[in-house]
């Protein structure tokens, strides 16, 4: 198990490293670039094996004891550690991201992005992946904070090399916006770490903030919080990813989406809530109602970019949506109770699958049509997709009826559990404020329906015409690609339990203090 966590969390950049040698003689295949788009398949491929048979081998019975671990000393002298571990909050992050990214690498095999070098993509495609595993399996506060930042140079070149119109601009606001976050939760970090005497991450949440002072934890959370809402990415701070999303290619929205988004409220549930608990009660209700904002704004932009006439983007749509949905993740972080949490974890994952697949979809209909405008697409020339590709427009009304929390989905679970969340907060919080704030996010629900039922109507229906150009269906491996997300999505709706058993036993102890 400690090799297994070490060998998913370091082979990737072994990976990366490889990628960018020239192939042996005898696996070059039919051509170089070829040959570097199957090494990224078998690596990622590799990984997601290593990962399932380490869920596999994960001791379902204590999700809550931190298992796989290797603690190594790296920097004695600020006794910073090499230390790894999973629990029940981090091994499902973990599957998912191996996953995403092995769906992403296989799909880039037969549709590879316009771009420069097959090699130097698969070699960010891998270095991403690797900084992104490193966030979930890492207990040491320095060590989380390089992994943080250890995807966003890979993720830049992704939108600024093969990324579509505005790329340069987009790719610029991304690493700004995050670098900036990024430096002030450094100092908050570094505030904990020095003023507890100790970087490890169990350490810290054993002693459930006892070792630091309620007005240290105030400024911990504020500057901490920061960084970690702006890759979330919370409102008012969302604003680079809608333009990220947009111009990204198609790998690198579902990987912005499925996996980097998860970051930050992972750093909420792992670092704020436990170390730090004086000050997120202090900040809980703030978070709360930026939450909510965002979830009523994001589907307020949804529904004008879904309007007749807005030229509205169907990629920039789904990003807005996203705002939206981890308003529901914050939300259910802000009430500070297990139902709450585990909602929000919930969502985490449900998030991934769905925007993962909606992503993919946006790509495909791109791909055929030659545009993602909705005004084009439900034009009068438009998609018509249940007429000209039924499977790719079943596929994407799949998608979108999960995206709005249909129960039965795995969109629904997160939802609902981060509202029973706000109805009874954690003690201590207002409760006319939460539940204030959960009627709005409730509305939000409402809103979410409307504009993802409107893109459907626009996009899926319309009247079948004979052209003389034919468009190609759901291909092959776009089946191969899609199909566990819709199937995870199913999965996830019809038994909740196969993710709630893990997640609610570590979020129990994680809010009474690494107490069982």
């Amino acid at each position: 198990m400690q090799f297994l966590l070490a060998f998913i969390v370091v082979a990737p950049l072994i990976g990366a490293v490889a990628a960018l040698l020239p192939a042996p003689p005898g696996l070059k295949g039919s051509s170089p670039d070829q040959a570097v788009l199957r090494h990224g398949v078998t690596v990622t491929g590799a990984i997601l094996v290593a990962a399932i048979v380490l869920a596999a081998g994960f001791d379902h019975d204590h999700p809550s004891k931190m298992q796989a671990t290797t603690d190594i000393s790296w920097i004695p002298a600020l006794d910073v550690r090499i230390h790894l571990g999973i629990d029940g909050i981090s091994l499902p992050l973990l599957v998912l991201t191996a996953l995403l990214t092995f769906l992403c690498a296989l799909y880039s095999y037969f549709k590879l992005p316009a771009g420069p070098s097959p090699k130097a993509f698969v070699a960010l495609l891998l270095v991403l992946e690797s900084g992104t595993l490193a966030t979930f399996a890492v207990l040491d506060l320095l060590l989380f904070f390089l992994a943080f930042e250890m995807v966003l140079i890979p993720m830049y070149f992704l939108i600024a090399r093969w990324g579509g119109a505005q790329k340069q601009a987009a790719a610029w606001k991304f690493i700004l916006y995050t670098l900036l976050g990024s430096v002030i939760m450094l100092l908050g970090l570094l505030l904990v770490g020095l003023k507890s005497g100790t970087f490890d991450m169990v350490a810290l949440a054993t002693d459930n903030g006892r070792g630091l002072t309620s007005s240290v934890q105030v400024i911990a959370v504020l500057a901490i919080g920061i960084g970690l809402a702006v890759k979330t990415p919370m409102w008012p701070l969302h604003s680079w990813l809608p333009d990220a999303h947009t111009a990204a290619p198609t790998v690198g929205s579902v990987l912005l989406a499925g996996v980097l988004l998860k970051m930050g409220t992972y750093g909420f549930v792992r670092i704020l809530l436990p170390i730090t608990p004086d000050g997120m009660h202090t900040f809980a209700p703030y978070l709360a109602a930026f939450a909510v904002v965002g979830i009523v704004y994001g589907s307020l932009a949804c529904l004008a970019l879904a309007r007749p006439g807005s030229k509205g983007d169907l990629k920039r749509l789904i990003a807005y949506s996203s705002v939206g949905h981890m308003g529901f993740v914050l939300l259910g972080i802000a009430s500070m109770t297990p139902t709450g949490v585990n909602g929000a974890l919930f969502a985490n994952i449900a998030h991934g699958l769905i925007t993962g697949l909606l992503f993919f979809l946006a790509g495909a209909v791109k791909d055929r049509y030659g545009t993602a405008d909705l005004d084009t697409l439900s034009g009068a020339t438009g998609a018509a997709l249940y007429g000209r590709a039924p499977r790719l427009g079943g596929l994407l009304a799949f998608a979108a009826v999960a995206s709005l929390g249909l129960p039965g989905l795995a969109g629904f679970w997160g939802e609902m559990l981060a509202l029973f969340g706000s109805f009874d907060p954690a003690d201590g919080l207002s409760r006319p404020a939460f539940l204030t704030f959960m009627s709005i996010a409730a509305f939000g629900t409402l809103l979410t329906a409307a504009y993802m039922l409107i893109v459907v109507r626009r996009v899926c229906m319309g009247e079948k015409r004979e052209e003389p150009q034919r468009f190609a269906d759901v291909q092959t491996y776009e089946f191969a690609a899609w199909t566990p997300l819709a199937a995870l999505t199913v999965l996830a709706g019809l038994w909740p339990a196969v993710l709630l058993g893990l997640t609610d036993p570590a979020v129990q102890k994680l809010l009474a203090g690494g107490k069982s």
